[in-house]
């Protein structure tokens, strides 16, 4: 499993024309389920979703957790992080987890975040989305449950 994660004064998806989540302070994180993916890479991406420290403190260093600072989560969908383009020009999503397995584990990790005390908000998974956020910062961090990078 990956994800891109920013931290965002704001961020928001929408469908359709129809705003689907939006969050005020908080993360924002893009996340692709691959193959042989289980529910330990879930538990993976959560807890570092819920403990990474990429908020300031009071001496102005990155000590805090979105959960420190009372901030809320946005899940979206993006199997496009699986995209390898080490050859020719068009990036292959073979090592992407198929569409029906994907959305059941896309929705296992999002309802892992049930009851973690941070409210989450999520796109709509397979749909065309437009992710508008204000990354503040700018802080980016990329996560793999299988340390590949």
């Amino acid at each position: 499993m990956r994800a891109v994660v920013q931290r965002v004064s704001r961020a928001s998806v929408t469908v359709d024309n129809e705003v689907v989540g939006s969050i005020g302070h908080g993360l924002m994180a893009l996340v692709a389920t691959g193959h042989g993916d289980t529910d330990r890479d879930i538990a993976y991406i959560k807890d570092k979703l819920l403990n990474l420290r990429i908020f300031e403190d009071d001496e102005g260093k990155m000590n805090r957790s979105v959960q420190d600072v009372g901030g809320s989560l946005l899940l979206v969908s993006q199997f496009t992080l699986y995209g390898d383009a080490r050859k020719g020009r068009r990036p292959s999503f073979v090592a992407a987890m198929p569409p029906t397995e994907a959305e059941a584990m896309f929705a296992r990790f999002v309802d892992a975040f049930d009851n973690c005390g941070v409210p989450v908000a999520t796109g709509v998974f397979r749909a065309m989305m437009e992710v508008e956020l204000v990354n503040d910062g700018p802080v980016t961090i990329l996560l793999d449950s299988r340390k590949e990078f």
